[in-house]
């Protein structure tokens, strides 16, 4: 937990972030910060499906992309809407602790099973679903991730502003990720 930064007050904000979107999401999540309103979102964050996340934030204040372990590969066209439609100069990448896309093989059967009992899958079907994209889904590490998700972009939008985060559930505060 060294490579996270807690932010608890306006201070823990680093100036560059300061009145910029990022410094607006950690003041409104972490630190309570009273909703303005917008009339267009001011940033994209990309973030995890995952359903025990919640962000306290303004409505209209955010495009949000949410896919299982905040991966933004697959969803590429809406983040270059977001930029170049919605005009956003900022991305947050939120990662978090737990992500059920560590370890996927770990839930192989859990997964085949759900699809075969759940959604009426034969077993063969649901077996070779699994196989072919949780390879595409799979991460080692949530800060590895995040961190490696944010270069990824970076060097794709060179324009943006890119900052990982990370959303500790415990106690739902967004952290910033030393990046060295």
């Amino acid at each position: 937990m060294d490579r996270l930064i807690k932010i608890q007050n306006e201070n823990d904000i680093p100036e560059t972030y300061i009145n910029t979107p990022i410094g607006l999401l950690l003041e409104y999540h972490n630190l309570g910060k009273e909703h303005k309103n917008y009339d267009v979102a001011q940033i994209l964050i990309g973030m995890c499906m995952d359903n025990r996340k919640s962000l306290r934030i303004p409505d209209n204040f955010a495009f949000i992309i949410r896919s299982g372990g905040g991966n933004l590969r697959h969803s590429e066209f809406k983040v270059s809407f977001a930029i170049s439609v919605g005009q956003v100069k900022h991305i947050a990448l939120i990662g978090h602790n737990h992500c059920g896309m560590v370890n996927l093989y770990s839930k192989r059967a859990a997964f085949i099973n759900g699809l075969v009992e759940n959604a009426g899958w034969e077993r063969e079907m649901a077996e070779d679903h699994f196989m072919h994209f949780s390879p595409m889904f799979e991460i080692s590490n949530e800060i590895d991730f995040v961190l490696s998700e944010a270069q990824r972009l970076r060097l794709r939008y060179p324009k943006v502003k890119i900052v990982p985060l990370y959303y500790l559930v415990e106690d739902n505060l967004l952290y910033l990720v030393r990046e060295s």
